[in-house]
């Protein structure tokens, strides 16, 4: 009864994350000039879509590198092509797989079954790399704001954004102390790469405007693409469709420009997002392709190296999810 219970509330989930995905898309597209739309998209400019393509990916390149710094410490070595190969499957399933097994669900399943890792322990590795990236989120939009025109229109709130900015990292350190202490050692490398990892999303914002010949306010443009990340961080849409959409569109209004381009930039970002995660599809179907035929090699090699353990093919995961919802449901 009770598997039968999260299976229904994880179906029920599905359904409502697709539902505010379409309600917000269809908010967008009605109150857009879609030819227009259309037309500022199917112009824009390839040469910049592939620098933005790229460097979205280097993004993620360095998430993933991020994400072993915390697994190692914990305990658990895994190689870096290894590692990069579990975090864009768990880009995949985050993508594509709404409201069932998540991406973080993924790779703790995987790392404790594979590993013989205490799912606390990787949880925490998996929870605080995610915490790492809020900090360094709310630190660079702040700073976009400051040169933006939500700044000239909202003066009185500029202190509280220097005050975000001058302890938004000290807090985080406080936090790491207080909370995680095994971290406390990677704290400044792992900041240093967050900030890097959100400009490098911000650079790849960057230059889909500059695909979409944006001619102006640049800045304001990426000040909300970074508030929109952080509604795409909230776990009530399909990959972030529809919430980085309806935050462009509303405030582009609220500072009297154009919403056509943003809205064309959050789609194309969208689009990127998910040719990329289809890398993890691509990446799982070269891990297994000769699992037969190599059976008996790779029992050798896994013994001599856990890192370079196979996991599970994506279709046996997404039936059997009660292990994820286990998972899910036990997070401390």
């Amino acid at each position: 009864m009770a598997k039968k219970s999260l299976s229904k509330k994880k179906l029920a989930r599905t359904v409502i994350q697709i539902l505010i995905s379409f309600t917000a898309l269809y908010i967008v597209l009605v109150k857009t000039d879609t030819e227009q739309l259309l037309e500022i998209i199917g112009t824009a400019n390839p040469f910049y879509l592939m620098l933005a393509f790229l460097v979205f990916n280097v993004s993620k390149i360095l998430n993933a590198l991020r994400l072993n710094r915390f697994f190692r410490a914990i305990g658990l070595q895994l190689k870096e092509l290894y590692n990069l190969q579990l975090y864009y499957l768990g880009m995949f399933y985050n993508m594509f797989l709404p409201g069932g097994i998540g991406g973080d669900g993924y790779k703790i399943y995987i790392l404790k079954k594979n590993h013989s890792m205490k799912m606390v322990n990787v949880f925490k590795a998996v929870f605080w790399d995610r915490v790492a990236g809020v900090f360094a989120l709310v630190f660079l939009t702040a700073v976009f704001l400051l040169p933006s025109t939500f700044a000239e229109l909202y003066r009185e709130y500029v202190p509280a954004t220097y005050a975000v900015i001058a302890v938004s990292y000290p807090f985080s350190w406080l936090l790491t102390r207080l909370l995680y202490k095994q971290f406390k050692s990677i704290f400044l490398i792992t900041a240093g790469e967050s900030i890097l990892i959100q400009a490098a999303q911000a650079l790849s914002a960057w230059f889909i405007l500059l695909a979409l010949a944006v001619p102006s306010n640049h800045i304001d443009y990426l000040a909300i693409f970074l508030v929109s990340t952080a509604a795409v961080v909230l776990p009530i849409t399909v990959g972030g469709a529809g919430a980085r959409e309806i935050t462009f569109f509303y405030l582009l209004k609220h500072l009297g420009l154009d919403p056509n381009p943003g809205v064309a930039l959050s789609l194309i970002f969208f689009a990127i997002s998910a040719i990329s995660a289809l890398i993890g599809m691509f990446l799982q179907g070269r891990s297994g392709g000769k699992r037969e035929e190599n059976n008996q090699e790779n029992s050798t090699d896994t013994m001599k190296n856990p890192g370079c353990r196979q996991y599970p093919p994506l279709i046996f995961l997404a039936i059997q999810q009660h292990p994820l919802s286990s998972i899910e449901h036990q997070r401390p």
